[in-house]
C-alpha cells in the first residue's frame, strides 16, 4: 500500500510540472518560450527514462521486462523523423525543423510516462489529482483574468479586446481543452470510493470552476469534445451515480454564473472599455466565491450522506432510470424543436451540415451565440489542407508547410498558421506517407492502452491467433469471460482500473478536439495527454498474477546492482536528449544571432556580419536568416554578394513569396524588368497579397499597400504600366529612382523584425 505523503508530494509535483508547461510554453507560437519548454521537456524526459530504466525491477524493466508501450513510443518517434526528413522537400525547410524539434519533446514525454509507469505504477492516483488541481488552476487563472482585467493582463492586449476567456494561452479553444480534460479528471475524483473524502467533495467545486471556464471561453470543439469523453465515461465505468452527481451539481454552479455573465453586455462584447469591464469583472468575481463555497458545502453534504447509508440497488435502479427517461427526454424535444422550426427536421439537419462543410459559410461573432451555431471557418481551412495534399499526395508539402503551401490557395485575406485538424494538416504537411504512419501509431496505442483498461470488459486477442485460424482460433475484440479465472480477474473493476478508464476518456477528449482544432500544437494541453496516453501504453495488464509478479522483483539499491544493458540504455537515453536539446536549441539561437546583427549593424558592421553569418551557420534552412545576411551585406558595400545571398534564400524556399519580395525589392532600383518577375513569382504564391479588400480603404495592409507600390513602380519602369490601368494611378505611395543608400535602406526595412513569434495567431 503506497503511504498517502508519497501521492501527496508527487500529487503536488504533477501540479506543478502542468502548470509550468502551460504557463512557459502559452499558444505555442512563440519560438523563444517553445524553445526553452521543448528543451525543458526533453532534458527532464531523458533523465526520467535514464532513472526508471537504471531502478525499475527487472520484472517490470523496459530491458529485461514486457515490452508494453514500446511500438507507441517508436512509431511516435519515426513520426517526428519524417518531419525531420521533410526538410528536404519542405516548402519551408525552417519551419520544418522547428515542428520536427517539437515533436522530439512530446515523443520524449511519452516515453517518459512508459518509462514511468512501470517505475511506479502505484502513482496513478497522483497523476488524476495532479492534473485535477493543475486543470483548477489554469482555469482559474483564466477566470481571474477576466475578473481583474488590466491586473493580471495588459489593457492593451488582446484579453482585455475580447470578451472570450483565453488565457493563459492566448487561444480560447486552448483554454476550453484544459477545462473539458480536466472535468475527466473530476468525474474520477468525485465518483471514486477511496480516498479521502473532503477530497473527493472537492471535485464539486472545481467541477463548476471548469464548467464556467469552459463556457466562457465559448469553445464548441471543446463542448463536444467533453460530451463525447463524458458518455464514453458513462458508458465505460459503472460509478454512474456518482459521477451524474459530480457532474449534475457541479454544472447547475456553473450555470447559473454562466447565465449571470451572458446576461451582462459589457461581459459578452468586445471592444468593452475596461473600467466598465473591470465593474463587471469584480461582481463575477463574488459569483464565483459564492458558486465555489456552496458547491464545497453540497459536495462534503453528499459525501456524508451517502457515507453513512449507501443507496440502495432498487434506489440505484430507480434514479438511474429517472437520469436515462430524462436524456431520451431531452433528445425527443431538440428533435420536436428541429420539426417544428420552419426547415424542418431534414432541412434543418441538411442545413447544419452545409454550414460546417462550407468554406463560404459566415462564421458566427464572438458572442455566446456562437455556442449554438454551426458555422466555421474550420472548412475553408480543410479544403485548402485537401488542395495543398492533391498538390502533394505522396510526401505533403513538408512540415508546418500548410502555412505557406495554402497562400497559393486562399480566397480571402485570413492568414492561419495551422489547418485546424490533425488529419488534414498531416495530409498538408506530410502526405499519405504521414497519414499511414498516423494511423499505425492510432492502432499500436489502442492496443497497448486496451490491455490495461479493457473498455466495455472486452479485450483483443493476440496476433498470434491469426496463424491458428484453421486450428479454430477466434482473432478480434472478444467479451471477457468471467468463467475463466484469468480473465474473470481482468473484468473486476479494481480502483486503478477505473482511474485508468478515466485517463483513456481524457486521451480521447484530446484526440477528439484535436480532430477539429490545433490544440496538438499547445503543450500544456498536448503534453497532459500524451503523459496519460503512455501511462496507458507502458502500464500492462493489471491482472493479479502479473501484479504480483512485478511486485515480488527487487529494486536494485545502488548503481554497483544495475546490469550493464540497463545503464547502457540509460546512458544512450541522456545522450539523445541531450542531442535532441541542442537541434531544438539552433532555431532560436539563429534568430538571436540576427537580431544582434541587425542591432550593431550602425555601430559596428563587422560584428554585424559575423553574426549575420553566425546566423546562417546555426539555421542554414532560414530563410530570413539569408535575407539579413544581405542586408547586412548590401551596408557593408559589397552589392554582389548581397543579391548572391538572396538568390540563395529563394533556391532555399522557392515556394515562400517572401523570398521572392526580398529578392525583388533588391532589384527594384537597378533591373525593374528582373523586379517585375520576382514580384509576379510573389503575387503567384500568394495571390490574395495584393486583393483589393487589402488595399482598399478603411484598413488597408500596410505590406498588401507595399506590394502593389512595388508592383506598380515596376510595371512603370519597364514601360508596361498600361497593364494596371487606372489601378497604377491610386496607389497610395509613389516612389522615385531609389539610389543604392535607399536601396539599402529599403533592405534593412525589409529585413526580418524580432522574429519572436513563428507565425501570426491563428483564427477559429
Amino acid at each position: 500500500m503506497l503511504r498517502s505523503d508519497a501521492l501527496w508530494w508527487t500529487t503536488l509535483l504533477t501540479a506543478g510540472i502542468a502548470c509550468l508547461i502551460t504557463f512557459l510554453a502559452k499558444g505555442g507560437l512563440n519560438l523563444e518560450s517553445m524553445t526553452t519548454t521543448e528543451i525543458v521537456l526533453t532534458l527532464a524526459s531523458g533523465l526520467a527514462v535514464a532513472v526508471a530504466v537504471a531502478l525499475t525491477p527487472a520484472g517490470r524493466s523496459l530491458v529485461q521486462g514486457p515490452k508494453h508501450g514500446l511500438w507507441p513510443v517508436g512509431l511516435l518517434l519515426a513520426f517526428a523523423a519524417l518531419s525531420g526528413l521533410s526538410v528536404v522537400w519542405s516548402v519551408q525547410p525552417d519551419v520544418s525543423w522547428q515542428d520536427a524539434n517539437g515533436l522530439l519533446a512530446y515523443g520524449a514525454v511519452f516515453g517518459a510516462a512508459v518509462a514511468l509507469v512501470r517505475l511506479a505504477p502505484d502513482r496513478w492516483p497522483a497523476v488524476l489529482g495532479g492534473l485535477a488541481l493543475a486543470a483548477v488552476l489554469v482555469c482559474s487563472y483564466a477566470l481571474a483574468s477576466k475578473v481583474f482585467p488590466g491586473t493580471l493582463v495588459s489593457a492593451n492586449t488582446q484579453a482585455n479586446i475580447y470578451a472570450r476567456l483565453e488565457e493563459p494561452y492566448g487561444y480560447w479553444n486552448a483554454i476550453g481543452l484544459t477545462a473539458a480534460m480536466g472535468a475527466i479528471c473530476c468525474m474520477w475524483l468525485g465518483a471514486r470510493r477511496t480516498g479521502h473524502a473532503l477530497l473527493n467533495a472537492l471535485a464539486y467545486p472545481a467541477m463548476g470552476i471548469l464548467g464556467v471556464t469552459l463556457m466562457l471561453a465559448y469553445s464548441r470543439g471543446a463542448l463536444a469534445a467533453l460530451a463525447i469523453g463524458l458518455a464514453l465515461w458513462f458508458c465505460m465505468v459503472p460509478l454512474r451515480l456518482r459521477g451524474a452527481a459530480v457532474l449534475i451539481v457541479g454544472g447547475l454552479g456553473a450555470g447559473a454564473v454562466v447565465g449571470w455573465d451572458f446576461s451582462r453586455h459589457v461581459l459578452t462584447t468586445d471592444n468593452i472599455p475596461l473600467a466598465q469591464r473591470a465593474t463587471a469583472g469584480h461582481q463575477l468575481g463574488v459569483l464565483l466565491l459564492v458558486m465555489v463555497l456552496l458547491l464545497t458545502l453540497a459536495g462534503i453534504a453528499i459525501g456524508f450522506i451517502t457515507g453513512r447509508r449507501a443507496p440502495s440497488r432498487v434506489t440505484r435502479t430507480r434514479a438511474g432510470a429517472t437520469l436515462l427517461a430524462l436524456i431520451v427526454l431531452a433528445l425527443v424535444g431538440f428533435a420536436g424543436a428541429l420539426a417544428h422550426s420552419h426547415r424542418g427536421f431534414t432541412g434543418s439537419i441538411s442545413h447544419a451540415v452545409d454550414a460546417l462543410t462550407n468554406p463560404n459559410a459566415k462564421p458566427p461573432p464572438n458572442t455566446p451565440g456562437r455556442l449554438t451555431a454551426v458555422a466555421s471557418v474550420r472548412a475553408r481551412y480543410w479544403k485548402q489542407a485537401l488542395q495543398v495534399f492533391d498538390a502533394h499526395p505522396v510526401a505533403g508539402a513538408g512540415a508546418g508547410g500548410y502555412e505557406t503551401a495554402s497562400l497559393r490557395y486562399r480566397t480571402v485575406l485570413l492568414e492561419v498558421k495551422h489547418a485546424h485538424g490533425f488529419v488534414v494538416q498531416t495530409l498538408a504537411d506530410l502526405g499519405a506517407i504521414g497519414l499511414v504512419l498516423a494511423l499505425a501509431l492510432l492502432l499500436a496505442w489502442m492496443a497497448a492502452a486496451g490491455r490495461v483498461t479493457h473498455p466495455f470488459n472486452r479485450r483483443w486477442t493476440s496476433w498470434r491467433a491469426w496463424l491458428d485460424v484453421r486450428a479454430g482460433a477466434r482473432p478480434g475484440w472478444h467479451s471477457l469471460d468471467e468463467h475463466n479465472l484469468a480473465q474473470r480477474d481482468l473484468a473486476r473493476y479494481t480502483p486503478e482500473r477505473i482511474g485508468m478508464l478515466s485517463m483513456l476518456c481524457l486521451v480521447v477528449v484530446f484526440g477528439v478536439h484535436s480532430f477539429v482544432d490545433w490544440t496538438w500544437y499547445v503543450p500544456g494541453d498536448a503534453c497532459v495527454a500524451l503523459f496519460c496516453a503512455g501511462w496507458l501504453a507502458g502500464r500492462g495488464s493489471l491482472s493479479a498474477s502479473a501484479t504480483g509478479a512485478a511486485s515480488a522483483a527487487r529494486v536494485p539499491r545502488s548503481l554497483r546492482d544495475v546490469p550493464p544493458m540497463r545503464v547502457g540504455v540509460a546512458v544512450a537515453a541522456l545522450i539523445a536528449a541531450l542531442l535532441a536539446a541542442w537541434s531544438q536549441w539552433q532555431p532560436q539561437r539563429s534568430v538571436d544571432a540576427s537580431q544582434q546583427a541587425l542591432a550593431a549593424l550602425s555601430t559596428n558592421p563587422r560584428a554585424a556580419l559575423a553574426k549575420a553569418q553566425t546566423a546562417v551557420s546555426r539555421d542554414p534552412l532560414s530563410a530570413q536568416a539569408l535575407i539579413t545576411l544581405a542586408t547586412v551585406q548590401q551596408d557593408a558595400g559589397e552589392p554582389a554578394l548581397a543579391k548572391a545571398t538572396l538568390q540563395r534564400a529563394v533556391r532555399l524556399q522557392p515556394s515562400n513569396p517572401q523570398a521572392w519580395l526580398a529578392l525583388a525589392r533588391y532589384d527594384l532600383a537597378s533591373e525593374p524588368a528582373v523586379a517585375l518577375k520576382e514580384l509576379q513569382a510573389a503575387i503567384y504564391l500568394n495571390p490574395e497579397s495584393i486583393a483589393p479588400e487589402a488595399i482598399a480603404p478603411p484598413y488597408p495592409n500596410p505590406e498588401s499597400v507595399e506590394i502593389y507600390n512595388d508592383y506598380v513602380q515596376a510595371l512603370r519602369s519597364t514601360g508596361t504600366a498600361s497593364a494596371v490601368g487606372s489601378a497604377a494611378t491610386s496607389a497610395s505611395a509613389r516612389r522615385g529612382p531609389a539610389a543604392p543608400a535607399a536601396r539599402r535602406a529599403a533592405l534593412r526595412r525589409h529585413a526580418p523584425r524580432p522574429l519572436q513569434t513563428r507565425a501570426p495567431r491563428a483564427a477559429g
